[in-house]
């Protein structure tokens, strides 16, 4: 059996998340207590079924302390679950509770701030041990599916999956990559009229971008750079590793060199997938 751990902040997303992974074909169950888990994964091995998103919230308060332990009796049965966990800045969670007027489940007769800080404390030993930590604050609901399918679409039995993914600096940090790589130093086909229409998943862009000298270079850096994380991250356990590339607007030079990082990493023999955040922005 192969299991997801979806957790995180209330307002972060884990809805959205659980419904992302039902339809990429994964047997999926909200707020189900820790506790009935190994219960839970024997009957779904009985009905051939191999894959399971289970969603753990602080709903489920008095069963996380005991998460440790369930996790070592599923051992003989599943591989070792990978913990996805949704968080988001205190603002962006409180302006979505405030929309849909409900309160946090920690919350009591306090604020929203009051809850949301009991809940990462509550959570922050997961947050820890989590294998993918996605900030959804600037991110909307497409762009929190197209992360979740970069890591769980046909990723197979792959060790660790890469996720290459451009971004514009002027649109903020990825705060949830492994690796960023700051790609401004090289020229901006922003500049060169003929290409400035065109994004960097164009062949013209690409060319004239992977085509400079210091690019090659940069490339010829990264390649080992990037297999010793992944192998490094795989040894202690880690299978999903992010490596974010950035120019100034995430249109042209981050997306050709995160295309072209991509490629290379491809014939390391890393399964690998690229995504681009802000392109399509400007």
């Amino acid at each position: 059996m192969r299991i997801v751990v979806i957790t995180g902040l209330s307002g972060a997303g884990r809805r959205s998340a659980a419904h992302t992974m039902e339809d990429l074909g994964w047997y999926v169950v909200d707020n189900v207590p820790a506790t009935l888990l190994p219960a839970l994964v024997r009957d779904l091995l009985g009905r051939q079924l191999s894959r399971l998103a289970v969603v753990l919230d602080v709903r489920s308060r008095s069963d996380l302390e005991d998460l440790p332990n369930v996790l070592r009796e599923l051992a003989p049965i599943a591989e070792a679950p990978l913990i996805v966990y949704l968080e988001a800045d205190d603002a962006v969670i409180v302006r979505r509770q405030e929309s849909n007027r409900r309160p946090l489940p920690l919350q009591g007769d306090g604020t929203l701030l009051d809850g949301i800080q009991s809940e990462r404390w509550m959570l922050s030993t997961l947050r820890a041990a989590a294998d993918l930590v996605l900030d959804t604050s600037s991110l909307t609901v497409h762009q929190l599916q197209d992360r979740l399918r970069a890591a769980f679409l046909d990723d197979g039995d792959a060790a660790v999956k890469v996720t290459v993914m451009s971004f514009g600096f002027k649109y903020g940090l990825p705060l949830d990559a492994d690796l960023v790589l700051d790609v401004r130093f090289l020229p901006n086909p922003h500049w060169v009229p003929e290409l400035r229409p065109q994004t960097g998943a164009s062949r013209a862009v690409g060319d004239f971008v992977v085509g400079q000298p210091l690019a090659r270079r940069f490339l010829d850096g990264v390649r080992p750079v990037a297999k010793t994380l992944a192998e490094g991250y795989a040894s202690e356990g880690k299978h999903l590793v992010e490596l974010a590339v950035g120019c100034t607007g995430g249109k042209h030079r981050s997306v050709a060199m995160a295309i072209a990082i991509g490629r290379l990493l491809e014939e390391e023999g890393l399964a690998v997938t690229v995504i681009h955040r802000d392109m399509g922005r400007e």
